[in-house]
């Protein structure tokens, strides 16, 4: 039989004290999916206020073209 293994919680990579600027782009292209989407909070763990932060830095690096809106 298949072993169930509790799931660890993800943790807000903000509220530890890792900032997201729209000038990082390794940071904000973690937060990015294959089609040039911004990721849900279930995938990258961030919480409600931060996840609002980073829709607002990609919709910034995208609008100064540091990171493209398709892929």
């Amino acid at each position: 039989m298949a072993e169930f293994r509790k799931k660890r919680k993800k943790v807000c990579h903000m509220c530890l004290g890792k900032p997201v600027d729209y000038k990082n782009v390794e940071v904000i292209s973690k937060y990015i999916g294959d089609s040039g989407k911004i990721l849900p909070r279930r995938f990258t763990g961030t919480c409600a206020k931060h996840q609002r932060h980073v829709a607002n830095q990609v919709k910034l690096a995208r609008f100064m073209a540091f990171i493209p809106y398709t892929k």
